[in-house]
Formats: structure tokens, sequence, C-alpha cells
């Protein structure tokens, strides 16, 4: 079973909900913010939205509902969590991811589709995708600019935490393929132990070819099958 949470002012709940239960055949079900116990789901996964109202700083709220503290003890127990967008930067602000979201280079929110390149196939959401694929995924954020000290930045880079990086088509790195000015064109990380990661793309706006693309059935799809949930 895959919980989704949903926190005041998530928009892409739903989404996700269905990208996971309808697309791919995995029980799942929303959990409500002021959860206390995660027991009994194989992995979770943060939505993206607007998460009360992005007030403060994105994410910076939301890392004080009730169910942060679930998420952090079933995390510290090797569980798969998956930070969508606003899901990442919570997981950010609750200092299960390293580094910081902050507004676009551009000032501008961003909705688009970008190219995005595997730089870590070790993860517990990539493991199943092999290092230097380019996937095709939606951006929908207005802060989404990762951002951390130099000395971050290289642990992180030497420690293989850097999962997807935007790049041009062909998978090469340049200026103008990351939209929002990212520290290293990074658009998604994990922590040391490679269980939980957060991602400023869509995966689940990616799932059929109605939408658009499937590319994001690659980042799901491995944790469901190693987890034994999908169908």
């Amino acid at each position: 079973m895959i919980a989704i949470v949903t926190f005041p002012g998530s928009n892409g709940d739903a989404d996700a909900l269905h990208a996971v239960r309808d697309d791919l055949g995995a029980p799942a079900r929303l959990v409500d913010y002021r959860a206390t116990d995660l027991s009994g789901f194989d992995a979770v996964i943060l939505p993206g939205g607007f998460s009360y109202g992005d007030a403060l700083r994105c994410g910076a709220i939301a890392r004080f509902a009730p169910v942060i503290e679930p998420i952090r003890a079933f995390a510290a127990r090797g569980g798969p969590v998956l930070g969508i967008c606003n899901g990442f930067q919570i997981l950010t602000e609750a200092h299960l991811l390293p580094g910081a979201l902050r507004r676009n280079a551009t000032l501008r929110f961003h909705c688009r589709w970008v190219h995005v390149r595997v730089e870590s196939a070790t993860t517990a959401w990539t493991d199943t995708v092999e290092a230097g694929t380019v996937l095709r995924l939606p951006v929908a954020h207005g802060d989404g600019s990762f951002v951390a000290g130099a000395d971050v930045l290289a642990e992180i880079e030497a420690n293989g935490q850097v999962v997807v990086r935007y790049c041009e088509p062909d998978g090469t790195v340049s200026a103008a393929s990351n939209p929002n000015g990212s520290a290293g064109a990074i658009a998604g990380v994990a922590n040391r132990a490679g269980n939980v990661v957060g991602l400023m793309p869509h995966p689940e706006r990616a799932v059929d070819p109605l939408l658009g693309g499937e590319d994001g059935r690659m980042i799901l799809r491995g944790v469901l099958e190693r987890t034994h949930v999908a169908s």
C-alpha cells in the first residue's frame, strides 16, 4: 500500500493517487497530514502543491505537520519516500534531504516539459533505470532552484546523491536546459541511504501518452515492483 500524503494546499495528491492506483495498478490511498501512524504502508509520496499557501517559505509550515514524524521514522527504517515538487521542498525543510529550494532565477512560475538525465541508479526510486537515461517530464513550480553550500554540493556530488539533472534532449547539460538556475542543474537529490528522494519534475503527470508522455513510469514503477505492490 502506498501512502499519498495530503496537506492543506496540496494539488498534486489526486494526480499521484491516480497515477499509482489507476495507471500503475498499485494499491494506494490518501493520508491526512494529521496522521500519526504509517504502519502498513510500503512507500510514501509527498505530492506537489502549495502546502499552507507557501506561507513563510515553501514547505516551512508543513514540516511541522503531525505526519512528518511518522515519515521521519519510516525513512529511518529504510522505507522509500518520494517528495515531488512541494513534497521535495517539505523534505528539505524537514532536513530529510540536503539543500533548499528557492525562487526560480527568472522570478517566474515555470509550467512546461523539461528533460532530465538520471545521475544515480542506486536510489529506491531509480534503481531500475540505467544511469544516463534521459527522461522527459513536466515541471510546475515557482521555487525550484536547488541551492546548497559549496561543501554540501561537493558532498552530494561525491556521494552520488544527485538523482536527476536538467539537460538537453541528448543528455548534455547547458545553461539553457536549466530552467530555474539550480546549482549544478540539479533537479532531484537523495539522502545518503538513497531511500528518500526529492524531485522538482512531476513523474506522476507523465504516466500516460494522453498526458503528453509516460517517462514518469520509469521513476514510479521501480519502487512499486521492488515492494511487490504493483499488479
